[in-house]
């Protein structure tokens, strides 16, 4: 594995001309009192590294004679004794594969040094105020040093663009770390279908969703775990989850681990009572073929947003045909009345973030899809009480959603074995 981190530092370090990059590990947060919320590492330091304590910074030193520097903690039996284990700097440099390593109380001193004569000065440019202001002392510095011939870097740079471009692209490794993710994401889901019904509580199903998380390793949710039913399935970053659940009801969840720093992101609607009915099968039915048509866009060649178009037309007939919206569908495409039923896009990429790095459009149009890209596609519609609402779809919120790779031929749906059909979500409820 070391090699793999070591393979992108030195792609990083080709981008960046004769320049230096600091990128910096995220700093521990205090919850309250004496307590910290669980540590989580940056995602591209750790894309770089492997590295996953705290404290730590990354350097890199392009030019002639490049160099991986790592600056982390030193060794402290005291510390570890409280604490936990920390490889030093020592340990850290031969078990991470870098050129040198030191402890982090250096690192001003150091950087001085390798900051003169450099051209660009690259770093997360405002991610941190406090980083921002270190950098130009630091900069001021080497400045200082001018009448022994030394210059200072004119030029400061954001290093997240080129991390980002490179990230966007998932290797080998990563797609199967990934699939990995969605496979325990997969059974959670399977998990909360078999528990859901009437007289539970939406915090009774995120329980067995954090249970399959866990007990497969992977400690925490890639975000928090949205369980809505009912009217709550309307509000699209519903985390509340205290309602009980009721007779009638869709339960919509929106959930996903993360499995070693890579995230998953499904989203499953079915109802509470094991048996779609009526007029929310009708919308079940609507929201499913959107989503198998945006799939079919996700492709290699096609544009970020065919997708998108694909689930909307879709959508927008469905609401036609369900009375929600008036005209042809080019009509209501034109007036945007689809929106007050389908108010966000179709997908985001996903990778260590669950919405992870990259840009959507390059030059001003719609990015081209390649394989090694990973996203969500997750179209859905949202249809509250109101004036010309048929009442059966009264407080109806339906989206699914699943994670997908863009591959040479065609896609990878890595979360295809979460039952989304309404024969296959019906079947896994009534084994239950």
């Amino acid at each position: 594995m070391p090699d793999i981190y070591a393979k992108r530092r030195t792609r990083l370090i080709k981008k960046l001309g004769k320049g230096i990059a600091i990128i910096p590990n995220a700093p521990e947060r205090q919850r309250n009192g004496d307590a910290h919320y669980p540590y989580r590492f940056d995602s591209s330091f750790h894309y770089l590294t492997g590295f996953a304590e705290p404290e730590s910074v990354l350097v890199l030193v392009a030019g002639d004679e490049p160099q991986s520097i790592l600056f982390c903690r030193e060794k402290n039996p005291e510390r570890e004794t409280w604490d936990g284990y920390r490889f030093g700097p020592e340990a850290a440099r031969e078990e991470f594969g870098f050129d040198s390593a030191h402890p982090t109380e250096k690192l001003d001193e150091i950087l001085v040094d390798l900051m003169a004569d450099r051209t660009v000065v690259h770093y997360p440019m405002g991610a941190d105020t406090d980083w921002d202001q270190r950098i130009l002392k630091l900069r001021e510095a080497v400045q200082r040093r001018v009448r022994s011939g030394i210059k200072a870097p004119d030029e400061m740079r954001d290093i997240r663009t080129p991390i980002n471009e490179m990230r966007l692209i998932k290797d080998a490794s990563e797609l199967s770390t990934m699939r990995r993710a969605a496979a325990i994401s997969v059974a959670a889901h399977k998990r909360a279908m078999r528990f859901a019904r009437a007289g539970a509580f939406e915090y009774e199903v995120e329980a067995e969703l954090l249970h399959e998380f866990c007990r497969h390793g992977a400690r925490h949710p890639a975000y928090t775990s949205i369980v809505a039913s009912g009217a709550n399935a309307c509000v699209l970053h519903y985390i509340s989850n205290d309602a009980e659940l009721e007779h009638g009801d869709l339960l919509l969840i929106d959930a996903g681990c993360e499995f070693e720093g890579y995230a998953s992101d499904i989203t499953r609607t079915f109802p509470v009572d094991g048996k779609f009915s009526g007029a929310k099968r009708h919308a079940y039915e609507i929201v499913l073929a959107a989503q198998l048509a945006a799939i079919d866009e996700a492709k290699p060649g096609q544009s970020w947003d065919a997708p998108h178009q694909a689930a909307l037309r879709v959508l927008i007939q469905g609401f036609i045909d369900l009375k929600l919206c008036k005209g042809t569908v080019d009509d209501v495409l034109e007036n945007e009345s689809y929106k007050k039923f389908y108010m966000h896009r179709t997908g985001h990429w996903l990778g260590m973030d669950v919405h992870d790095v990259g840009e959507y459009k390059t030059d001003g149009e719609w990015r081209i899809l390649q394989p090694g890209m990973v996203l969500t596609v997750e179209p859905g519609c949202y249809i509250r009480p109101g004036k010309g609402v048929p009442r059966p779809l009264w407080n109806t919120g339906i989206r699914i959603e699943d994670d997908v790779a863009i591959t040479r031929t065609g896609n990878e749906v890595l979360t295809e074995a979460a039952p989304k059909s309404i024969s296959g979500i019906e079947e896994l409820m009534r084994k239950s």
